[in-house]
């Protein structure tokens, strides 16, 4: 399932990675669903590469990011839901590595690989870090996803069932729904790793991350999305856990901060830092804040991504 609104750039590169692997109709369901798109019509693009193969629908009305996968859920008729976002990509074997061990074991919720960071080139910019050197379910996964966002969307794909049982994505979250709906699904049901890299977020200027950040969204959303995940931990723990989850997303707005500066946005780097400050300040937090200069300088000299922490 394919969501998209406003923005056909790279939806081409989406839909091409995905028929590279397709195993026909009676086994996977392509469709992009457009949010009630205003400017740049998806339509003949999907016609055009689809070839009769990818379904498309248009919802009469806007229903915003997170509306729009649950959407997509709703749409979606196969017994596993993977949400493609129309700018990321999958690369070849995603859906076939993944198979075998979706149809071993019924008891799993979901399943994910590691993943890129790429720019608008598909330039490789930052590898996810390995979960476990081999496939296979992860344990204790539910104080590492809540302590910070491990997961991409293109990633990951989920049992329907898990989403009918759960409910879907929570619409009171913006940048950080997807991140709650991963340490939901974790706390309820095991999830399978693959540690081959099978699957790449793009960032451009336009990309929800990228807005986010413009808007000193990112810390407030990250909390509120820690205010969602606290019922599902451990009460021993998680007093523990929910102090390192505002730790990494104090060190996520310190990060943004000096490639702002170098963009000339003064103001919203002192944002980010202030706010940054106002979450959680650690060891690893005034660390950060002390080698602002150095960072700053040498985010000059490179493109830096977006890194989830």
């Amino acid at each position: 399932m394919i969501p998209t609104f406003n923005r056909s750039t790279y939806l081409e590169r989406t839909l091409c990675s995905v028929l590279t692997q397709d195993a026909g109709p009676e086994h996977m369901q392509i469709e992009v669903v457009d949010d009630a798109s205003t400017r740049d019509d998806p339509e003949p693009l999907v016609r055009r590469v689809g070839g009769g193969r990818v379904a498309f629908h248009r919802h009469p009305r806007n229903l915003g990011l997170v509306g729009s996968w649950n959407a997509c859920i709703e749409r979606a008729s196969g017994e596993w839901i993977h949400v493609l976002h129309s700018d990321d990509v999958v690369f070849p074997g995603f859906y076939a590595v993944l198979k075998p061990a979706l149809e071993a074991r019924d008891d799993l919720g979901a399943a994910f690989c590691r993943w890129v960071i790429v720019d608008e080139c598909e330039e490789k910019l930052w590898t996810s870090e390995p979960e476990r050197p081999t496939a296979g379910p992860l344990a204790d996964f539910l104080e590492r996803i809540s302590v910070s966002q491990r997961i991409t969307t293109p990633s990951i794909v989920v049992r329907r069932s898990v989403y009918e049982e759960l409910g879907g994505f929570r619409t009171e979250l913006s940048s950080t729904a997807d991140w709650e709906m991963w340490a939901r699904i974790a706390a309820h049901y095991p999830i399978w790793y693959e540690p081959q890299v099978l699957a790449a977020w793009r960032v451009h200027e336009q990309s929800k991350s990228t807005l986010v950040v413009r808007t000193v969204e990112n810390v407030a959303d990250g909390l509120r999305c820690l205010a969602a995940i606290r019922p599902l931990l451990p009460a021993a723990r998680s007093g523990a856990m929910l102090s390192k989850a505002r730790e990494s997303i104090a060190l996520r707005a310190l990060d943004e901060a000096p490639e702002l500066w170098n963009e000339r946005e003064f103001g919203l780097a002192l944002r980010q830092v202030r706010e940054g400050l106002r979450c959680r300040v650690s060891a690893r937090v005034v660390k950060s804040l002390l080698l602002l200069p150095f960072r700053t300088r040498r985010a000059a000299k490179r493109k830096r991504p977006s890194i989830p922490r």
